[in-house]
């Protein structure tokens, strides 16, 4: 993996070998080609594997402000080089080994991970795993041994003798309106799940389940979609942060983009904050702004 973005006196060592491309690496960065060790030694980009550790440092949260914490929605998706979300209904398929090590990492970092009904039966979600190289973080910033899935839903129409509900580490969380049906909401409590009320009819108001997780003490949030919880979270403007990975692929058909629902007045600029590259894989980190 390389980082390409924000460009540092490592990245512009690594990247530039000649006298025309330091001179890039001066208007780029404002150092000069000479200061910058290597720059002349025609050395290639170093393609690693990160570690946990750098990846965590990484993709780390914002530090909290203190006495008043505020919650830091993130998104973490992938799309193919054409806009599609999946392939045959599942993200796997255009995925890589460092999309899934990056995935993995964004998941120990959060408290909780807010995900669609529909994904959760597509994609076959399971409990979130302790991971031995993230408990000491984790116990450091004051978080459960793994986070908490938030499942988004307003019929409740899910199977609970599945072991997200029946045998997670730490209990899930059922998300839904306060018109929800009453024995839905009472199949969900029996499994295990807590039903968290985020909104006045049957379905979920984004800006109340941000501020409900908020209330419980979950403040780092990962949402992995599906495309229409995406779609929602962006058009009620809760989203702070969307970690794209762009897969090499094509795949045509007429699979989901990563965002779905009806679209926004004004389109959302965000910004560019991290942009790393493995394989053709590029792995960016975006920012509101």
């Amino acid at each position: 993996m390389r980082r390409l973005f924000p460009v540092t006196d490592e990245t512009a060592a690594q990247a530039f070998g000649g006298t025309a491309q330091g001179e890039g690496v001066r208007r780029a960065t404002g150092v000069r080609a000479a200061d910058v060790p290597g720059a002349h030694g025609g050395s290639a980009l170093v393609d690693r594997e990160w570690s946990l550790a750098e990846l965590a440092a990484a993709y780390a949260y914002p530090e909290p402000v203190a006495g008043a914490p505020r919650p830091w929605l993130r998104a973490n998706m992938v799309s193919s080089l054409d806009g599609a979300a999946q392939h045959d209904g599942r993200s796997q398929p255009i995925s890589s080994a460092a999309d899934m090590r990056i995935f993995g990492t964004l998941r120990a970092l959060a408290d909780v991970i807010v995900v669609g009904a529909e994904t959760v039966r597509q994609e076959g979600y399971r409990p979130a795993r302790a991971r031995a190289e993230f408990a000491d973080g984790r116990k450091a910033a004051g978080q459960a041994p793994a986070p908490v899935i938030a499942v988004v839903s307003a019929s409740l129409e899910l199977d609970f003798s599945l072991p997200l509900f029946t045998s997670p580490l730490v209990p899930t969380l059922v998300l839904t309106g306060a018109a929800a049906a009453a024995d839905r909401v009472a199949a969900a409590e029996k499994a295990g799940a807590t039903v968290v009320i985020a909104g006045e009819g049957t379905g979920v108001e984004p800006a109340r389940a941000v501020a409900a997780l908020a209330g419980l003490g979950h403040t780092r949030l990962l949402t992995e979609g599906g495309p229409r919880l995406l779609g929602q979270l962006i058009a009620d403007e809760v989203l702070d942060e969307l970690c794209l990975t762009v897969s090499p692929m094509l795949t045509a058909g007429d699979a989901q983009r990563i965002a779905g629902g009806p679209s926004v007045e004004v389109p959302h600029r965000f910004e560019l904050a991290s942009l790393l590259e493995e394989a053709g894989f590029l792995f960016g980190r975006y920012r509101r702004s």
